[in-house]
């Protein structure tokens, strides 16, 4: 069972600005934050693996459990006033961060709620702000942010997707571990994004293989 402080995420309150979120710091607790990170796979290339598609330690694969799990689900569920009964979830894990990664973006309609987990331990490039996402108050300026969010230490950000959800990161290349969990919509374009998720980490495989 991995150590989650769900006791900090029901304390934290929802955020209006610059649109609806929380932040968690240090959800997943330091006492076994090493051995999740011990259990994720060294990822080379960048883009999003489906966490069926890797081979993953057993404390990280414990993690993965808890966060597709019911007390998860639920405690989103009531934190931001939703109905998530029956959605279904795709779960992907990023490895490392490229020149192209963190432009300016909303997600897809298809994902109601996005769920992000960072892993990374505290270093100089998280200080000099580079791969900190950034929270935007519109989609042309990534200095125009209300909020910052290092990606360190188990910290946790939440926040049901919406046509002005706009967030990015300034240039960061090298390894940046993020879970994201996303609660999907049930409609024909969210399945087909799962599906293209698949096949590209199929693809992605024999690539690393070759």
């Amino acid at each position: 069972m991995t150590d989650l402080d769900y006791e900090a995420f029901e304390a934290t309150p929802v955020a209006s600005d610059p649109f609806t979120h929380i932040v968690v710091e240090n959800f997943v607790r330091p006492a076994v934050l090493s051995d999740v990170v011990r259990g994720l796979p060294k990822l080379d290339r960048g883009g999003s693996f489906p966490i069926g598609s890797l081979r993953l330690g057993p404390d990280a694969q414990a993690l993965m459990k808890e966060l597709e799990g019911p007390r998860f689900r639920s405690a989103v569920s009531r934190k931001f006033d939703l109905d998530l009964v029956g959605a279904p979830t795709m779960v992907t894990l990023r490895g490392a961060s490229r020149e192209k990664d963190g432009r300016i973006h909303c997600d897809s309609h298809t994902k109601r709620v996005t769920i992000l987990l960072y892993l990374n331990p505290e270093t100089e490039a998280w200080a000099r702000r580079e791969g900190c996402l950034r929270l935007l108050r519109g989609p042309d300026d990534i200095e125009d942010y209300a909020v910052e969010v290092p990606p360190v230490n188990g910290t946790l950000l939440v926040f049901p997707n919406g046509p002005t959800t706009w967030h990015g990161h300034k240039q960061f290349v090298g390894t940046r571990y993020v879970i994201q969990l996303n609660y999907m919509t049930t409609d024909a374009t969210a399945r087909s994004e799962m599906r293209r998720h698949k096949v590209s980490a199929f693809v992605k495989r024999l690539t690393m293989a070759s």
